[in-house]
């Protein structure tokens, strides 16, 4: 189906939705149709300051468009604006992220869990490691190095204690360093990213969790970005796919549906695998929501109002696309997944190019250097390179990394310090069909500036 039929549907369900509120006393609020044309041209025309975010040509930074199924949602339950802090404000969206929190959970192998929806990934990491330091207080959080920084953030606001864990040649977790951590005695919660920010790297949960049986500390799983790639083991790498495959035995895990999972922004999830952690958000309100002996889910969230639009959002994309193996949304995420792959295999066989030394992407992040003399002169490069794609409309990323991660190890390898790279995140299923066109792009951008 076209996408240009979507907004049809949407006046359909708005009149339909109309239609369930029938017996109220006819209403219609009185609004400048004039003026609001105007302001929205002007918004339209200001919007166009932006990236491309929903083609297939922009392939930078972490951003997918929302599916067309989740927008019209969105829209159908603004005309509604249900707050999902509790059941008198959003009851029929608070039933919806029920339900779509629970397709989640079971995405992860978990039937009995406590979870909810929030404003973001930043907010989900805050919930889980504030449930963290209630039920190990004093004990350090650590994560790795190259963990996103906001776990750093979220424990000094929480007054917890982090440090930082270092990472191995593919960006992962080590786990020689983790163990002198944890042979201190007073680490309370280890953080695994599965899909780091910066190269999409897993670390190795499944060996975290041996070390937990010995050492008795809390696993706190940061997917946001990799966690559905769960449901396409077989697309994998056999390190993540053993890493995704013990993610049920975490003790909290944060996802963020804004990202792979085709929702608007912002939409995070955090999970509890222990419902009884229900007891730390225990609190009265004197004032407010008696009209439903039901728990309401502003009594399990540090947040109180939250925007029910994402739950409905989040709700229908997945019931037309169910998280299953197999599936269609699944399908989607193993098409950028390929396309990551065939872009590494042609960066492999650039000789301007010089891919991570450690190997293929373990997800759908391409990272690489530019070969030149000096260190300075391959991030000029990677700047100018950047520029010049982004003058054909192909929009990549730049990102500093280790410049040892791109040297082989030999007796003589002496590289330190960071480079800056090229970046490609090709998390759109239409990325696999598009990648002749980024590739020839990319290599004009490329020759254009004397880069071969």
């Amino acid at each position: 189906m076209p996408q240009d039929q979507v907004p049809g549907l949407l006046a359909r369900a708005t009149g339909r939705l109309e239609t369930e509120f029938a017996s109220l006393p006819a209403f219609q609020p009185a609004v400048d149709a004039a003026a609001i044309e105007r302001v929205l041209d002007e918004t339209a025309h200001r919007l166009g300051d932006n990236y491309p975010y929903f083609h297939p040509l922009y392939a930078g930074q972490m951003l997918k468009p929302p599916h067309p199924v989740a927008r019209a949602a969105y829209a159908l339950a603004m005309n509604i604006n249900p707050n999902n802090h509790a059941r008198d404000g959003g009851r029929a969206s608070s039933e919806m992220e029920i339900e779509a929190v629970g397709g989640i959970a079971r995405m992860f192998g978990w039937t009995e869990f406590l979870g909810h929806l929030t404003s973001s990934g930043t907010m989900a990491n805050l919930e889980a490691l504030w449930a963290a330091g209630e039920l190990h207080p004093g004990r350090r959080i650590v994560g790795s190095e190259q963990a996103h920084y906001t776990h750093k953030r979220i424990s000094a606001v929480l007054k917890l204690d982090y440090a930082a864990i270092a990472a191995d040649g593919r960006g992962r977790m080590d786990m020689n360093a983790l163990e002198a951590e944890l042979r201190k005695g007073d680490v309370g919660t280890v953080v695994v990213t599965l899909g780091t920010t910066a190269i999409g790297a897993v670390d190795p949960l499944d060996q975290v969790l041996a070390l937990r049986d010995h050492y008795g500390f809390r696993v706190h799983v940061d997917a946001a970005y990799g966690g559905y790639f769960t449901l396409i083991p077989d697309a994998l790498d056999e390190p993540a796919r053993r890493a995704f495959a013990a993610i049920a035995q975490a003790d909290s895990i944060v996802i963020d549906p804004h990202k792979h999972g085709l929702q608007p922004y912002g939409c995070g999830c955090v999970l509890f695998r222990d419902p009884s952690v229900g007891r730390l958000y225990k609190h009265n309100s004197p004032y407010t929501y008696f009209t439903s002996k039901q728990l309401h889910l502003g009594e399990i969230s540090l947040e109180c109002s939250r925007a029910g639009a994402a739950a409905v959002a989040l709700w229908a994309t997945q019931r037309l696309l169910p998280l299953e193996p197999g599936g269609e949304f699944a399908r989607g995420l193993a098409r950028g997944r390929a396309a990551a792959l065939e872009l590494y295999r042609r960066l492999t066989h650039d000789s301007a190019a010089q891919p991570l030394a450690a190997g293929p992407p373990e997800l759908d992040i391409v990272v690489w250097k530019l070969r030149a003399e000096t260190p300075e002169r391959a991030s000029e490069l990677a700047s100018v390179t950047f520029a010049a794609c982004a003058a054909r409309n192909l929009h990549l990323a730049l990102v500093q990394l280790p410049q040892s991660w791109f040297q082989v190890e030999t007796a003589t390898a002496t590289a330190s310090g960071l480079v800056t790279c090229m970046r490609s995140v090709l998390m759109k299923p239409e990325h696999e069909a598009w990648l002749d066109r980024i590739w020839q792009e990319y290599t004009s951008a490329r020759a254009s500036i004397g880069g071969g």
